[in-house]
């Protein structure tokens, strides 16, 4: 993270080169057919967000048999139109025919619908700099499979990265680069790709600090109980991920319909969290080997100053869209700097109606979805 403060002490400095783009004002953002073939199948998106960032989407149900023939569409029309000035950031899962169609190419992947991490949002800003400002020819296409909010964030970013040492000239870039984000991604974006983006852009311009300090977590209360049973209530358990790794399984909490009006998950001794941090609760089934999501976050420590934290609705993924969990509902987080039990907090203890099963062996329960998104496939992830 030490990338924020050199970015700003190369602008502080003018050792920052801003090369304009090739023509003084970039089109308007537009989706391009290219060809009627791809405009018939109706899965292909592609947008020039300015004149020399190109978004490619395909939704994450596309057709496999059309998705390669548009691939191969779009590998021809970028080499025609742009001959060897472009490089292809991958944001979606590895393809090897992708590698084989386009000369260059980055790997920059996540899981869809989650946000990267902050240090991978650097890495492609960085990238993205470095290509454009080599050549004024030079343009980026950003590829992804799945929901459009991939790019989203990696377009906020740039945003955000470019218009620290921005010219004047550089004003309708920024414009076209929002207003894609505004109009395309927010209505479809997760809120932790928005708090992510939040996070970019404050540690940047200095208006987040970064926090240094271990953070243990204690506690996470759920208030306000969703409805994922028939007879309402619901049966939580909680993974947490460490830069995507597993470090954390509770047990599965039984709560009865309207007997609790807020339930708490406690871990002791506390957890240690740094870094990129996502949190998952998921609903076990009653009577049925399944698993619902009731929410998910993710969240960077070096952006967390206090030692409670609370996510209304409106911040939690899947959740923020889910009638099932309440409107005014929203899950709080209590940390310390240790791992000592905080005193105090008796409060906190559910009720006798709240059953614990720490029978945390299932592999339902210890099932990863993220296990094998580093190879070709991320389909079937929750």
């Amino acid at each position: 993270l030490v990338f924020f403060q050199q970015r700003r002490d190369r602008v502080l400095e003018g050792s920052t080169r801003v090369i304009p783009s090739i023509q003084p004002r970039p089109l308007p953002i537009r989706n391009m057919s290219v060809s009627r073939t791809m405009e018939d199948s109706c899965e292909l998106d592609l947008v020039y967000v300015t004149e020399r960032i190109i978004a490619v989407s395909f939704p994450s149900t596309a057709n496999e048999e059309n998705f390669r023939s548009n691939l191969r569409e779009v590998a021809q029309m970028l080499k025609s139109k742009h001959g060897g000035n472009y490089l292809l950031f991958n944001l979606s899962e590895r393809r090897p025919d992708i590698t084989k169609l386009h000369a260059k190419v980055l790997e920059f992947g996540w899981p869809d619908l989650h946000t990267p991490a902050l240090e991978k949002i650097c890495s492609i800003c960085k990238a993205m700099d470095t290509w454009l400002n080599a050549d004024p020819h030079n343009v980026v296409v950003l590829h992804n499979k799945g929901n459009r909010g991939r790019i989203g964030v990696v377009i906020a970013a740039y945003m955000h990265y470019s218009n620290i040492s921005a010219s004047a000239d550089q004003a309708l870039d920024r414009f076209a680069m929002k207003r894609f984000y505004e109009d395309k991604i927010v209505p479809i974006g997760q809120p932790s790709q928005r708090r992510y983006v939040h996070y970019f852009s404050g540690l940047l311009s200095g208006s987040i600090k970064m926090n240094n300090k271990p953070l243990f977590l204690h506690h996470v209360i759920m208030h306000g109980i969703p409805n994922f049973e028939s007879k309402g209530g619901c049966r939580p358990f909680l993974r947490i991920y460490q830069a995507m790794q597993p470090v954390y399984t509770s047990g599965i909490y039984n709560i009865p319909g309207d007997s609790q009006t807020s339930v708490c998950i406690t871990i002791e001794p506390g957890l240690l969290l740094k870094g990129d941090i996502l949190l998952k609760c998921y609903h076990k089934k009653f009577r049925s080997p399944a698993r619902d999501v009731i929410f998910r976050v993710q969240f960077h420590t070096c952006a967390i100053h206090d030692l409670g934290v609370v996510f209304g609705k409106e911040d939690l993924d899947d959740a923020f869209k889910d009638d099932r969990f309440p409107e005014y509902g929203k899950v709080e987080f209590v940390f310390s700097y240790g791992p000592e039990k905080i005193h105090g907090m008796e409060h906190l203890e559910n009720g006798p109606s709240v059953s614990v099963d720490y029978n945390t062996s299932d592999p339902l329960i210890r099932w990863d979805s993220y296990d094998n998104f580093s190879g070709h496939r991320e389909d079937g992830m929750e």
